[in-house]
C-alpha cells in the first residue's frame, strides 16, 4: 500500500489523476499505511494550494419550517427538534455578523437560510444586506439560499456575492435514502446555473449517514466534474428528532481518511472541514491540516455550537500555519 500511496501522489503532482477505483481503495488504509496516505495528502496540499489556512463564518439568517425532508436536518418540518425557528432576520443583523466574522479572521461570511428556495421581500432584504457588507467591510460575502437559477444566481452577484453554497449532502446513488422532497438533479443544476452566472461555487456534503466509501468517492468525483471552487465537508453530528438520531459517528481516522481521499481526488480545490469536526474528531482537530484540508469554519453552525474561535485561533497558530486575510 504504501509504494500504490506514493505513486498515486507522485502521478497527481506530475498533472495526473485518480481513478474512482484507485480512491476506494485508499479508504481502505490501515496502521502505517494511514500516515502514508496523510503524507501524500500534504504533498499534494502544498504543491496546489499551498499552506494557507481559509477561514469561513455564517450566520443561520432564517431557522426551520423548512419542507424539504432532509434525514440529517434539524430545521426541517418533517420533524421535531429543538431547533430555533424564526423567520428572516433584518439587514442590520446580517452585516453586524459580516463584521464580526471579520474581526475574528474570517475571509468568507455565509448567509444561511431554511427552505427550498428564497424569493420577493426576503430575496430583496438579503440583496440590500450583500450591499452593505460589500461597502462595510472587506470580507467575502458568500449565500447559501437553497435551489435558485441563473437569474437569482446574477442579482446576487450584482449586488456583491462572491460565492454561492449548495451542498450535493451525498452521492446520488444514495440520495434517496436522505431525501425524496426534492431530485438530485435539481441540486446539480443550481451548482450548474449559479457556474453559468459565473459565479463560483462551495458545494460539498455530510459524511457518516450511512453511505458507503465508494458512494463517499462518487460525490467527489460529481463535484470533480461540476468544477466546483470549494469544497466543505461535514461530519454528521446526530440531531436529536431527526430521521438519523440513532446514527453512530464515524471515527477520527475515518474522517481523517475521507478528508485525504478528497484532497488526492481534487487537488486544486479549497477543502474547508465544518459540521461535526467536535465532535467526530474530538482531539485530532488538528489533524485535518494533515490530511489534506486548507480551510475550517470558525463559530458556530445552523443549529449546533462550534468550538470557541480563540481556541481555534490558537491551534493555526501551534501549527505555523497562517491564515488568508479578507479582501475584495
Amino acid at each position: 500500500m504504501e509504494k500504490f500511496i506514493a505513486e498515486i501522489a507522485q502521478r497527481i503532482i506530475a498533472g495526473g489523476s485518480i481513478t474512482p477505483e484507485e480512491a476506494v481503495r485508499l479508504t481502505e488504509a490501515e496502521g502505517s499505511a494511514i500516515y502514508d496516505l496523510f503524507r501524500a495528502a500534504t504533498r499534494v496540499k502544498e504543491h496546489f494550494v499551498g499552506n494557507e489556512v481559509h477561514l469561513c463564518s455564517i450566520i443561520n439568517a432564517k431557522s426551520g419550517r423548512c419542507a424539504e425532508n432532509c434525514a440529517f436536518c434539524a430545521q426541517s418540518s418533517h420533524h421535531t427538534t429543538d431547533a430555533p425557528v424564526y423567520p428572516l432576520v433584518q439587514e442590520d443583523q446580517m452585516v453586524e455578523c459580516a463584521k464580526t466574522a471579520e474581526t475574528n479572521g474570517s475571509a468568507c461570511f455565509g448567509i444561511i437560510t431554511s427552505g427550498t428556495t428564497v424569493k420577493g421581500q426576503e430575496l430583496e432584504q438579503i440583496l440590500a444586506a450583500l450591499r452593505r457588507i460589500r461597502k462595510e467591510t472587506t470580507i467575502l460575502p458568500s449565500c447559501s439560499l437553497g435551489i435558485i437559477d441563473e437569474e437569482t444566481a446574477l442579482k446576487l452577484k450584482d449586488a456583491g456575492m462572491d460565492t454561492y453554497h449548495h451542498n450535493l449532502e451525498t452521492a446520488e446513488s444514495f440520495f434517496p435514502n436522505i431525501c425524496t422532497t426534492h431530485a438530485y438533479s435539481e441540486d446539480v443544476e443550481t451548482v450548474r446555473a449559479v457556474k453559468k452566472a459565473g459565479v463560483k461555487v462551495c458545494s460539498g456534503g455530510i459524511f457518516g449517514m450511512g453511505e458507503s466509501a465508494a458512494q463517499r468517492v462518487e460525490m467527489a468525483f460529481t463535484l470533480k466534474e461540476l468544477d466546483v471552487d470549494s469544497v466543505p465537508m461535514n461530519f454528521l453530528n446526530p440531531i436529536d428528532g431527526t430521521r438519523l438520531e440513532g446514527a453512530a459517528l464515524i471515527s477520527a481516522m475515518e474522517c481523517l481518511k475521507t478528508i485525504a481521499v478528497y484532497r488526492l481526488i481534487l487537488p486544486e480545490k479549497r477543502i474547508t472541514i465544518c459540521g461535526g469536526r467536535e465532535k467526530n474528531l474530538r482531539d485530532l482537530q488538528s489533524w485535518i491540516f494533515f490530511a489534506g484540508a486548507n480551510g475550517t469554519m470558525i463559530g458556530n453552525y445552523l443549529t449546533t455550537l462550534g468550538r470557541n474561535v480563540d481556541t481555534d485561533l490558537t491551534m493555526f497558530s501551534d501549527l505555523g500555519l497562517t491564515t488568508v486575510m479578507c479582501a475584495h
